[in-house]
């Protein structure tokens, strides 16, 4: 059926779906050429109206295993062509059909090409995807309506209820602020028992497990709930070493007085460029964020230092605070491979002083 992609702007491109829906979010691009069910399950994208600039989607179809969680947490799916058919061993079914077993909307036949470059010109746009209302005035209206409601926050349907304890191994507070699959894997292969808090558990809590050091997920930027968030880690720093990952980099951050800044087009996508300050090695990461670090506040704290930053456009991307034993990283630090940790959490194991810290 016929559907339309509307930006607050009063911008509108034509599209096709055959979902029967009407999605309102921040429309979000992502240039990379695969990773599509991990980007869909991910919950840092939670509420977005995800665009998909490659061209043809769905090819190697989806295999259960490399979902992020059990939920699609965008509010809407949008590519130019959605493969037929898919291509891969591992694979249980089609996207089209994961999409509808989720009950998660998707369009297709989208000019994504056009609609990247408006938002590269435009920065960040709320928009509203519609099979039903197909003109752009009345959207627009629903769009405004929608903004003027004070925002809500996810956490409290993305994160745990309550605390999970892991029986064995050297015990490791998580935050989840958005807990994704690969991120568990990563810190289990390190030989670390998880006990996972909810988003809004306070120091006392954390504390009473006598973990070795804490972590907190990534997950949706700037959502209502991390304020809270950020007034419970506060009188943490110092106490207990933290690693911050993606939205938890945000939270150390504001815990520390860094205020962030809305990047016009987001980092979005899997081949980004870092560099470390006295260094001429680069590496290429995966990021998926809006906002960044105030660098010149960053320079404000004692002690605190960007370890890595980004090449395009030279933000940060990676912090430490030594004496605090704090680290945060602003990308996704993914595994490179079955069974592989990524080195930033290698290096927050040996923060932690342990003896037999894998290298």
């Amino acid at each position: 059926m016929k559907a339309v992609l509307v930006l607050e702007d009063g911008k509108s491109f034509s599209a096709e779906s055959d979902f029967n829906v009407e999605s309102f979010g921040e429309v979000i691009l992502n240039t990379a050429v695969v990773g599509y069910q991990e980007m869909i399950t991910d919950p840092a994208n939670a509420g977005k109206i995800l665009v998909l600039t490659y061209p043809l989607i769905g090819n190697y179809g989806i295999a259960p295993k490399f979902n992020e969680t059990n939920k699609v947490w965008v509010k809407a799916l949008a590519v130019k062509e959605m493969s037929r058919i898919y291509s891969n061993f591992q694979a249980k079914s089609s996207l089209a059909d994961f999409l509808k077993e989720k009950d998660a909307p998707a369009i297709q036949s989208l000019d994504t090409r056009s609609l990247a470059v408006h938002l590269r010109e435009k920065g960040p746009l709320f928009g509203m995807i519609s099979t039903n209302e197909l003109d752009p005035k009345m959207i627009v209206e629903k769009i405004n309506q929608i903004k003027r409601q004070p925002a809500q926050t996810f956490l409290p349907e993305i994160s745990v209820s309550r605390l999970k304890v892991a029986a064995k191994g050297r015990k490791l507070a998580v935050l989840d602020l958005g807990l994704t699959n690969s991120l568990i894997k990563q810190l289990e292969a390190l030989g670390f028992a998880l006990n996972i808090f909810p988003y809004n558990a306070d120091m006392k809590q954390i504390l009473s497990i006598n973990p070795r050091g804490l972590v907190i997920s990534n997950g949706p930027e700037n959502d209502p709930g991390l304020k809270q968030v950020v007034i419970n880690i506060k009188p943490l720093i110092g106490k207990l070493p933290m690693l911050g990952v993606a939205a938890g980099c945000q939270v150390i951050a504001s815990a520390l007085g860094v205020g962030l800044t809305r990047l016009k087009l987001g980092h979005r996508g899997v081949n980004y460029p870092l560099a470390r300050p006295g260094s001429f090695k680069g590496e290429i990461t995966a990021q998926n964020h809006g906002y960044v670090m105030d660098n010149s506040a960053l320079g404000r704290v004692k002690g605190l230092k960007v370890t890595a930053y980004n090449l395009n456009d030279h933000t940060p991307e990676e912090i430490e605070h030594k004496s605090l034993k704090l680290i945060g990283v602003q990308y996704n630090p993914v595994s490179a491979g079955f069974d592989q940790v990524n080195p930033i959490f290698i290096k927050f194991n040996k923060l932690l002083g342990e003896k037999n810290a894998k290298a």
